[in-house]
């Protein structure tokens, strides 16, 4: 399974990735200054261990970024708590490659995951939350045509310090009308 976009595709994750950059990510406190991640040291093995633990699970969708240009891998996707029964997922988001970051690669590849999320699995709802400061991630949920839904105060201890979530929703009104 593979998308297409313009600039990049999304390919399932793979146990090789661990081998390259990825790992690292996880350890930039660049990368993750707004996410759950960088608090302790991240392995080769914790990915590797990570990646084998999604691969087969149908509640969890993990996918590579990679660039159309070279296939190199720049971040990941993923559909996380999919709920079939709820038709609706979690959208999770890491551009790893700091080179790529506000080039709107996070932009194309959601749009990607969306129509999958939308078109294949039927999905009626799609959510999201992010530090209350990641900015990026904000106007990205918000190009993808999501709305802000609420906050969960103080909900992320990052830095020493409790962060609000701000809480994303996207809901496919599309497919509704298609299926009345």
């Amino acid at each position: 399974m593979k998308f297409e976009g313009e600039r990049v595709y999304l390919r399932p994750i793979e146990l090789s990735d661990a081998d390259g950059a990825y790992p690292l990510w996880l350890n930039d406190p660049d990368v993750c200054r707004y996410n759950s991640h960088g608090d302790t040291l991240y392995t080769k093995e914790m990915a590797q261990s990570y990646i084998k633990s999604v691969m087969d699970n149908p509640s969890t969708a993990v996918f590579a970024i990679c660039l159309r240009e070279n296939d190199r891998h720049v971040g990941n996707i993923a559909l996380q708590q999919i709920s079939l029964k709820n038709r609706n997922a979690e959208l999770a988001i890491l551009i790893g490659d700091p080179s790529v970051h506000g080039k709107g690669i996070g932009y194309e590849a959601g749009k990607l995951l969306v129509e999958y999320a939308f078109s294949t699995l039927k999905l009626h709802r799609l959510y999201c939350g992010t530090h209350e400061a990641n900015i990026g991630m904000q106007k990205l949920a918000l190009k993808l045509g999501m709305s802000e839904e609420g906050r969960r105060r103080e909900a992320l201890w990052k830095n020493g310090v409790l962060a609000d979530i701000v809480e994303y929703g996207l809901l496919n009104t599309v497919s509704e009308k298609e299926t009345l």
